[in-house]
């Protein structure tokens, strides 16, 4: 759908001369019987879109598929590797920085994307949003009641996000998939699959549309902070 891609021609975007491009980083991984694979990609998208509706950045279209090994036991979930997805982004910022534009954020939906992390370590000028700090205070402003840890995947957060930006994407039935499991220790070894049958691990039932967008409006003003720090 194009409301996903940024619709900008080359003319706009020597006009506006941006110092700074984003990149939504999303996944194709199952979120159970209520959101579709490309949830993660639709959030990064979502949240790209409003950053560069609030500053003045060059909106990329999304990286549609990430590390999402630990849900391969779930029919329609690709995955690349971490050094494919390490290498895509290095090719991105090299040539971003042919075209004259130096730094690069990385607008991540997926929490499995680790490698994005050691990517923005070892770059110049390239920074990871939103951070755990983001996402925290995002949380506390949108009033998400689910603690962080127990919200993990298909639950409050996301399906707020989306009733907010996006609502025809969300079943209708997703306030009866609610499913809890805290004790994820083994997750990397054993998939996700050994703590849920459905995929859903959080609370859908206590999503808002509200909530969303408080979650939304917090981290375009988190972003400034990104800004202040790369220059």
């Amino acid at each position: 759908m194009t409301q996903f891609l940024p619709l900008t021609t080359t003319v706009d975007v020597r006009n506006q001369r941006p110092q700074v491009a984003i990149l939504p980083v999303g996944s194709h991984e199952q979120h159970g019987p209520i959101l579709p694979l490309a949830t993660d990609t639709i959030i990064a998208s979502t949240v790209a879109r409003a950053l560069s509706t609030a500053y003045p950045l060059l909106e990329l279209p999304p990286i549609t598929i990430s590390c999402s090994h630990e849900h391969a036991a779930w029919p329609g979930t690709v995955s690349i590797s971490a050094p494919t997805l390490y290498a895509v982004v290095r090719d991105i910022a090299a040539s971003l920085r042919q075209s004259g534009v130096h730094k690069l954020v990385l607008v991540n939906g997926h929490g499995g994307n680790y490698v994005l992390g050691n990517v923005v370590q070892e770059s110049t000028g390239m920074a990871l949003f939103p951070t755990e700090v983001d996402w925290n205070n995002a949380r506390t402003a949108g009033g998400i009641e689910t603690p962080m840890a127990s919200d993990m995947h298909a639950g409050e957060l996301e399906v707020s996000i989306l009733l907010h930006a996006h609502p025809e994407v969300v079943k209708a039935d997703y306030a009866q998939h609610d499913h809890l499991a805290d004790n994820r220790d083994h997750m990397l070894t054993l998939g996700l699959q050994a703590y849920t049958r459905s995929g859903v691990i959080g609370l859908p039932s206590r999503a808002t549309a509200e909530k969303g967008r408080d979650v939304l409006a917090s981290l375009v003003t988190s972003f400034a902070a990104v800004l202040t720090a790369l220059a």
